[in-house]
């Protein structure tokens, strides 16, 4: 298969402005994600998508390969969208990597490579077992609830099914909660349709773009993976993130 890597990156980040240049022993964050995903040897290509010329810049001096897109993209798929439409290639898949994860696994691509070999899957992403019941009550920890087969039913910020009688530390005792790792993969023809949806009823309710694609049938597989989304949305995430990561992690 052909496997298209999108990084996208974009400069103006409402809670953490400039963080794709922000280092990481030593890096900017945005080479960091680069090279992890290269450690990946089934992507053909691997690219990151900005709308700021600092970033398109930086990279290019580590060698990556970059494409500017437009700065009216209201998120990573539609700028995802603009790349495949730029390459004009026959791609079987297109991964959206998230660029402000600079210690996710490149493991997670054949996590979710491996969601289609299910003919049926337009769209595949990531979950994980939640074990804690801070997650569980985090209403910033998006839920998704499965299938027996892992078809994604639904995805919430609340825990569901809601277990009326029974405490939430009881909850995790009786069911099995998985939490959304926010990696996203499409087939290409799929990736093209889902930007030109209208925002869903749904999607207006959670806040959460994945619902808009569930209302509109499309199948959404997921795969289970032990690692977590550590992404960082502000300068307290990267302060954690670094006290629980040293250099050693990127050799």
């Amino acid at each position: 298969m052909k496997i298209l890597g999108i990084i996208p990156a974009r400069y103006a980040s409402t809670r953490f402005p400039a963080k794709p240049l922000i280092g990481i022993y030593g890096k900017p964050m945005i080479q960091r994600v680069y090279e992890q995903a290269l450690k990946n040897s089934k992507l053909t290509y691997l690219v990151v998508a900005t709308d700021d010329k600092r970033i398109f810049d930086v990279v290019k001096s580590f060698g990556g390969n970059v494409l500017m897109t437009s700065t009216k993209h209201k998120n990573g798929t539609e700028r995802c969208s603009e790349v495949l439409e730029v390459l004009d290639k026959n791609y079987d898949i297109v991964i959206n990597i998230q660029g402000d994860e600079p210690f996710f696994e490149s493991e997670e691509i054949d996590l979710i490579t491996e969601c289609f070999l299910n003919k049926n899957t337009d769209i595949a992403t990531l979950i994980k077992k939640i074990d804690n019941i801070e997650d569980l009550e985090s209403t910033t920890v998006i839920k998704t609830v499965v299938s027996a087969l892992g078809k994604a039913l639904y995805f919430s910020r609340l825990a569901i099914p809601f277990f009326s009688k029974n405490s939430t530390k009881e909850k995790l005792s009786k069911h099995i909660y998985y939490k959304h790792i926010g990696i996203y993969a499409y087939r290409p023809k799929v990736l093209k349709e889902i930007v030109k949806l209208p925002e869903g009823k749904l999607e207006k309710a959670e806040s959460l773009e994945q619902l808009r694609w569930l209302e509109n049938d499309y199948t959404i597989t997921t795969n289970i993976t032990k690692h977590e989304s550590n992404s960082v949305d502000t300068p307290e995430d990267l302060k954690k993130l670094l006290s629980m990561f040293n250099s050693d992690y990127f050799q």
